[in-house]
């Protein structure tokens, strides 16, 4: 549409309303694009200009002035945005956006008042819009500050609004009334008043964890308490500043104020103030670490209660006790005092205290093992806190179950109660507590080994405990850090971590965070193999432990005492250590750890031979895990007799025995159901359990139920993919013996050669299995000594794969190529990849020669036949077999059709789809996205002009219409997916995962910057739809990369399959985007004629190979077929 530079004069205009419309539209437009290129001088001018048109149309004006508002906003002029959004909300009063510039546009002009009307206004529309409620938080914040003059007109302004629809939080609202009584007394110069109400301000900012601010007023009570001579009230600020103090984790301070409240309490005569101040001081000392001074103030408040007959204080004391014992590791005298607390508020009619006593216990029950009463104790508290409104107790019952649900290893339900209990955390407003739950949050998916999540977690934890200062979970956040790094095997980063925490700990002289600090630097430094070092921070530990009689500190002490002698292969002191911790663990009660004592003293006696002690610490572990009910430990206590009895030699008994560790690994993969990403790493955590009964079975000679074994661990989230989405609903864990479902899943794959490939990193070799059918199983293997000092298979395959990439990287090309990540370099594949060359003088070409070597050449005599396909493991998915080359120089693709499955299950799955599950016709075609204006990581994406020939090429051969440039929207592309036989991407991809780049959302046209939720296809996006596609050619560099898991490869190709996609064709390193566009058209050329993907992808190869531009290896080997071989109608 062509705009007139001129309108007429008198505002109005000779064009109908539709072209007023379409002009304004085009400023709107134009007015946008310069927004979000940065210029936003030039986007007022262009939406000044439509608003000039006089459009009718009220809600494209209001669109115009709002967006206006906002350019202004961002160049600060604040009066001018406030007066656009004021006339945009005007003209469509529920226009969110323009609410809320207007009232971030009152807040920069320190207009609190105008801005809560602004912000009352917009809940009322979206009442969970957190842009407006964050502003208006921030604005009673700034109205409830010290400046009483502000506080008093808010006060009158909500006194007066007796007609909004949003009601002011209770919090709120105290603090309001209390600075309302505040300035009162201040005017009629009532200082009693004044104190008074200062010290019920704190309260309200203690309530909803600003303890900050809570101290101010706090110390205004003091001061005028001490002005006044009021003792009483002057020991009052004391006791108040005491706990304000401990909760920002300064615990000397805290300590220092209830001496001075207790000296006061002492000189005035007051009995029951002199109670609470020795309450409150073991409460410090005990959260310091203290435990011995803790109960030597606790029992002194008991006394006191007793003398007074203050039964509900009597109570308190018994259940304080109990939780000092608990601290100490003595959690049967715990469990005693914590049901002292209980009778007595049951008594009373003490509903809250009767609460906590249930929470109390469960905990205590929690740390003996047994987690079934455990659960049953939270639960009552959990019931309680709900039938008497207390929003607090009701986070802390969920925060307690989602513990034990962690210790059961039921993590999708702690995670489930973690996530309640953060909820509430928000609700009401407590800071320390949402930062608890991250935390806790944090710990349950470190238990997973999903340990990125774990840290983001944690790193939210630490943010909210340095803004409400509270030093003391400043310390537990570094450690919890520390811990999920640890986890993660960045030990340097790990030992960081915990030198924060041991610092802080020690400035605020918090005793058992200091001894918690040089355990887990102990145990950093023992992964890191220094051992030396270990030991010292165990000694330190141990030292600190019984310094402030930590008797389960104590206990841990010698725990990892005993692993690092273990592991300099000391085990005789070991297990002198090892026995110390089953000691104390029997003293207190202590179940669990009595069961890792008796682990750990199996392992000693394992590495000394003496099998038989061995097995009799094992089995008693295994009971405790039992009884307990701890599946995981359950499993690993099989695990490890099955190894002892490895030793002792009685293989059968081995083999029982590690069945039964698998079908437990099995069922608690099974209990977390639909979720991928925790199946993923749980199966991570226990690889060498699945390895060591196919090893097991080669021990003797089994040969079948050696690959029936290693087969089970190979792509299981996948499989349970696909089982849950296509097939009956529920996973059943497979037998491991040859059975009916095992006939069909080899005769599956007798059709072809088929090589299943497992590593054995402790012989450090490769099994090969060669199926022809079920009667006709051949093992062959590589020992990788024979080609170097590798220290394990995935560092000589990473090494030769790093040399052969020599030859795959980018170099000068006519165009660009369709990675999103900056162009490879020989130093980032090392980096990326975490491998050195294989060495200095070996060739690319040498490299592949190698790989066949090591791949093909110990089944080379069992081939035959035109198709191989394999079954890789680990670092051999990143292998290009149809690339790899005999000594004759001919590839493997010169004689045979190249393809990979993940697993043997997952091909006969697939094959066992109905016959019209999949389309047979029609496809989607998506070609170089426009990403124009859009930064991925920093820089710009250029087009990429021979993926839209592509797709344009492929949809002439096939006849299909391709999405192109503006028309392949990351929502429209997912709308579209579902229905098609064939879908094709030629766009930019990831390296590390092989996601895609398509152009953003419809809903992104107006943001200045775009998100890359927005326009990265991801792998939860492609496993939230169903797909129904035969072929998807994700014709995208890196297509087929991923994380290497126990799993597999963890990338976008998987997804497509768990999808349910029947076949996926992928690339393995960044691809030259005019080479590929040959590429694709010679396949699709030779597909269209009815052939199979593999042999129309074999002879893609074949005619690059001979041309005279393309023929080099990294422009036609780094495709791959994964899945079935399908045929396109």
């Amino acid at each position: 549409i062509d705009v007139p530079a001129v309108l007429p004069s008198d505002g109005t205009s000779q064009f109908d309303d539709a072209t007023l419309k379409a002009m304004t539209e085009v400023y709107l437009k134009e007015g946008d694009n310069e927004y979000s290129k940065g210029e936003t001088n030039n986007a007022v001018h262009f939406y000044s200009e439509g608003l000039q048109v006089n459009c009718k149309d009220v809600k494209l004006n209001a669109k115009l002035y709002s967006n206006r508002a906002a350019a202004q906003l961002l160049l600060g002029n604040f009066q001018e945005a406030l007066d656009d959004a004021t006339l945009s909300a005007q003209l469509a009063p529920t226009f969110i956006e323009a609410i809320e510039i207007g009232a971030s546009a009152c807040v920069q002009q320190h207009m609190y008042q105008e801005a809560i009307t602004w912000c009352q206004k917009g809940l009322a529309i979206n009442n969970n819009n957190k842009k407006l409620l964050d502003l208006w938080t921030e604005c009673y914040k700034q109205l409830t500050g010290i400046d009483e003059t502000r506080i008093n007109q808010e006060i009158n302004t909500n006194r007066d609004n007796n007609k909004a629809k949003i009601e002011v939080r209770e919090p709120v609202q105290k603090i309001l009334h209390y600075a309302k009584i505040l300035h009162f007394s201040i005017e009629v110069g009532d200082k009693a008043g004044e104190g008074g109400s200062s010290c019920s301000l704190g309260n309200a900012y203690y309530s909803i964890g600003d303890f900050k601010r809570a101290i101010q007023y706090y110390e205004r009570h003091l001061k005028i308490a001490k002005e006044l001579g009021a003792k009483a009230e002057e020991g009052k600020s004391y006791c108040n500043l005491g706990n304000a103090y401990h909760s920002l984790g300064d615990f000397e301070r805290a300590i220092q104020y209830h001496e001075r409240h207790l000296k006061i309490a002492k000189e005035v005569g007051d009995k029951a103030g002199e109670g609470k101040s020795y309450s409150n001081l073991g409460i410090a000392y005990r959260t310091q670490g203290n435990f011995e001074k803790a109960i030597l103030h606790h029992e002194r408040h008991l006394t006191i209660s007793k003398e007074v007959g203050d039964k509900a204080g009597e109570g308190s004391s018994y259940g304080n006790l109990g939780s000092a014992y608990h601290s100490q590791g003595d959690f049967k005298r715990a469990i005693q005092y914590h049901k002292c607390h209980l009778t007595i508020a049951k008594e009373v009619g003490d509903k809250a205290g009767e609460g906590r006593s249930y929470g109390n216990l469960g905990n205590a029950y929690d740390r003996l093992g047994d987690l079934e009463t455990a659960i049953q104790y939270h639960e009552r508290s959990l019931k309680i806190a709900k039938e008497v409104g207390d929003k607090a107790g009701e986070g802390k019952g969920y925060c307690n179950l989602g513990n034990a649900y962690r210790s059961l290893g039921d993590f999708e339900k702690a995670i489930q109660y973690h996530e309640r209990d953060l909820k509430i955390a928000k609700e009401v407003g407590d800071k320390a507590g949402e930062g608890s739950s991250y935390g806790n949050l944090g710990n349950a998916y470190d238990c997973l080994g999903d340990f990125e999540r774990a840290i983001q977690y944690h790193e939210r934890h630490l943010e909210i405990v340095k803004e409400v200062g509270d030093k003391a979970g400043e310390g537990k956040g570094y450690c919890n850090l520390g811990n999920a790094y640890h986890s993660l095997g960045d030990f340097k980063r790990a030992t960081q971590y915990h030198k924060h925490h041991l610092k802080i700990a020690q400035e605020v002289g918090d005793k058992a965070g200091e001894g918690s600090s040089y355990c887990n630097l102990g145990n950093a430094y023992h992964r890191l193999e220094d051992f030396e070092k270990a030991i010292q921070h165990h000694e330190r530990h141990l030292e600190i432990a019984k310094e402030v009689g930590d008797k389960a500190g104590e206990g841990k002490g010698y725990c990892n005492l005993g692993n690092a002698y273990h592991s300099l292969g000391d085990f005789k002191r070991a297990i002198q250590y090892h026995k110390h911790h089953l000691k104390i663990a029997q003293e207190v009660g202590d179940k669990a750890g009595e069961g890792r004592s008796y682990c750990n003293l199996g392992n000693a006696y394992h590495r000394l031979e003496d099998f038989k002690t061995a097995i009799q610490y094992h089995e008693r572990s295994l009971k405790i895990a039992k009884e307990v009910g701890d599946k995981a430990e359950e499993g690993r206590s099989y695990y490890n007799l099955g190894n002892a009895y490895w030793g002792l030699g009685d293989l059968e008994r081995a083999v029982s025995l590690s069945r039964c560790c698998v079908l437990i690994f099995d069922a608690i993969r099974a209990n977390l159901r639909f979720r991928d990403d925790w199946k993923i790493s749980y199966r991570d955590m226990q690889r060498n359990a699945y390895t060591c009964l196919w090893r097991l079975h080669l021990k003797q000679n089994q040969i079948l139920d050696a690959l029936l074994s290693a087969e089970q661990g190979h792509a299981q989230a996948l499989n349970d993919l696909i089982c849950f989405r296509y097939g009956s609903g529920g996973i059943q864990p497979r037998p491991h013996t040859p059975g009916n479902f095992d006939l069909e899943l080899l005769a599956s794959c007798a059709v072809s050669n088929t090589v299943f490939m497992a590593v054995d990193d402790k012989e450090r070799k490769i099994f090969y299995w060669f199926i022809n059918s079920f009667q006709d199983i051949q093992l062959r293997s590589t020992e990788i000594s024979n080609y170097g000092s590798f220290k394990d298979v995935n560092t000589l395959i990473g090494s030769l794969m790093n040399t052969a990439s020599r030859s795959f990287k980018r170099g000068v090309i006519k165009c660009e190529d369709r990675s999103l990540d900056e162009p490879c370099t020989e130093e980032l594949v090392k980096k990326r990849s975490g491998h050195a060359y294989f060495s200095s003088e070996c060739s690319p070409k040498a490299a592949l020669r190698m790989l066949y070597d090591v791949i093909v050449e110990p089944i080379g005599d069992l081939i035959n036949g035109n198709e191989i396909i394999f079954v890789p493991e680990s670092s051999l998915w990143s292998v290009p077999f149809a690339a790899l080359m005999d000594h004759e120089s001919n590839y493997l693709c010169d004689s045979f059709r190249v393809r990979t499955i993940p697993s043997l299950t997952t091909l006969k799955l697939i094959n066992d789809y109905p016959d019209d599950f999949q389309y047979k016709k029609s496809a989607l075609l998506v070609g170089d996205p426009c990403l124009e204006g859009v930064l991925f990581e920093g820089r710009k994406l250029d087009p990429l002009p021979c993926a839209r020939e592509e797709v344009e090429i492929i949809g002439r051969i096939i006849g299909a219409d391709p999405l192109i440039g503006e028309e392949a929207k990351k929502d429209e592309v997912l709308r579209r997916l579902p229905s098609f036989a064939l879908v094709h991407f030629a766009a930019h991809g990831r390296m590390e995962t092989g996601e895609i780049a398509l152009a953003p959302r419809s809903t992104c046209s107006s943001q200045p910057f775009v998100k890359a939720e927005d326009c990265i296809l991801t792998m939860k996006d492609v496993l939230d739809i169903r797909i129904r596609a035969r072929l998807v050619v994700l014709s995208c560099c890196h297509s087929g990369r991923g994380e290497i898991k126990a799993e597999g490869v963890v990338g976008i190709a998987r997804a497509f399959l768990g999808a349910g996609a029947r076949s996926v064709l992928v690339s393995l390193w960044a691809i030259d985007d005019e080479a590929t566009l040959v590429f694709m058209k010679h396949f699709y050329e030779e597909l269209v004629t009815g052939k199979l993907a593999s042999e129309a992808l074999n002879q893609a190869m074949k005619s690059m190979k001979d041309s005279e531009e393309f023929s080099d290896v990294k422009y036609w080997a780094p495709f791959v077929l994964i899945g079935d071989d399908v045929t396109l109608e």
